[in-house]
């Protein structure tokens, strides 16, 4: 049955997932992550804060070229400078940021409120004045009154704002919590409210549906979740949990995570941990001998991610925790078929073979080992009915 509600699928890898340490995209670099967030299917590319400078403004601008599908849109902080800056980069959003909770308001405007409120009406007043659409973004919305939040939101609404973005920017929520905040925000603002969760708890997926679940519309993602400290939310996970987690849907084609996780992370001079939930090279692949059986039988006996789904298949790997069945699979897959005592044999030599160099055994040796052992075999049986044969002649 299909999940009952779209999701938009808004991914700033190419603004927040720039901003990890260490982490930066040349012109080229930058184009074709953005042609193909567009190819995977996401509804809105955050492409740079403009105010960095001519090179940041060129690369934007060169995205707004392509004429992509998904929106585009630039990054600003609350003044109207910014605003200039990504109109020279030809956008036609923006997302205007804004401190909700006090301690920012005052570290970083010297502001209450109030007057953070009147900030907003300016500003955005002034992006809207020109033809620009705008989308409130909500910084330490996490650690703010919310009552705070309805008060910059609801000025901001009356400009005709489409959306705000409720960012977790320390990371410090958990999904009980966030699912609390949000059922409660929707109660101070009538805006889409966007969700943007940092990973400094290991939770920014997990936040980022359960504000999905408590009516959040849009989800801001980056990805294989690169950002600043431990990341944001992953694309590749959201997109592929959300049918499964939280009655949602997206627009995201999941056969077309692979190549786009594999394109972030040479542009980002990385690689994909093996173990990476989604894109992951290990994630469908099994050596335990107990798994492996069940896997044989009926692969969902351990496995509930279809493969197919992300275009991939499953894999059994020979290794210490390999069992019979295994070993007698990867040779029945040339052909080879082993009886009980020959493939028990087989299993321990490679069983012992993966304890001496701590890794896996290729498909290779063991299918050569289980020649030397059928090998083996045979000529102990060829030697038994040679020394039978002379006794057979010697009777009457």
């Amino acid at each position: 049955m299909e999940a009952s509600h779209r999701i938009q699928i808004n991914d700033t890898t190419l603004r927040d997932g720039e901003q990890a340490p260490g982490v930066v995209f040349t012109l080229a670099e930058k184009v074709a992550i953005a042609r193909e967030l567009a190819e995977t299917g996401v509804d809105e590319i955050e492409a740079g804060t403009p105010a960095m400078g001519d090179e940041e403004v060129e690369g934007i601008a060169a995205i707004v070229g392509q004429n992509l599908r998904p929106r585009v849109t630039a990054w600003c902080r609350l003044n109207e400078a910014d605003v200039d800056a990504a109109l020279r980069a030809g956008v036609k959003h923006v997302n205007i940021s804004a401190p909700m909770s006090r301690l920012q308001m005052r570290v970083k405007l010297k502001a209450e409120p109030d007057e953070v409120a009147s900030r907003v009406t300016r500003v955005i007043g002034y992006a809207r004045d020109k033809g620009l659409e705008v989308a409130l973004g909500g910084e330490d919305s996490s650690r703010a009154d919310l009552r705070d939040i309805g008060l910059i939101a609801g000025a901001a609404a009356k400009l005709g704002v489409f959306r705000f973005r409720f960012a977790d920017t320390l990371g410090l929520l958990d999904p009980f919590s966030t699912y609390e905040y949000i059922k409660r925000l929707r109660d101070e603002t009538d805006l889409p409210v966007e969700f943007h969760g940092h990973n400094d708890l290991g939770l920014a997926t997990a936040n980022t549906l359960a504000a999905i679940r408590a009516g959040a519309s849009h989800a801001s993602v980056t990805v294989l979740g690169l950002g600043e400290r431990a990341g944001n939310a992953p694309l590749e996970e959201i997109a592929v949990a959300l049918p499964r987690t939280a009655d949602a849907r997206s627009g995201v084609d999941p056969t077309r995570l692979m190549r786009l996780c594999e394109l972030v992370a040479h542009a980002s001079r990385d690689s994909i941990p093996r173990a990476k939930p989604i894109v992951g090279a290990d994630i469908f692949t099994h050596e335990s001998g107990i798994h492996v059986a069940g896997l044989l039988t009926d692969v969902r006996t351990y496995q509930g991610l279809d493969p197919a789904l992300l275009g991939r298949s499953h894999k059994v790997v020979i290794g210490k925790h390999s069992g019979l069945a295994a070993v007698r699979s990867v040779c029945a897959a040339i052909g080879l078929d082993l009886d009980h005592p020959t493939a028990a044999a087989v299993l321990s030599r490679v069983k012992a073979i993966a304890k001496m160099t701590k890794t896996l055994v290729p498909d290779a040796r063991v299918r050569r080992v289980a020649r030397e052992e059928i090998a083996r075999r045979q000529g102990e049986e060829a030697g038994a009915n040679a020394r039978v044969q002379p006794e057979m002649r010697l009777q009457p």
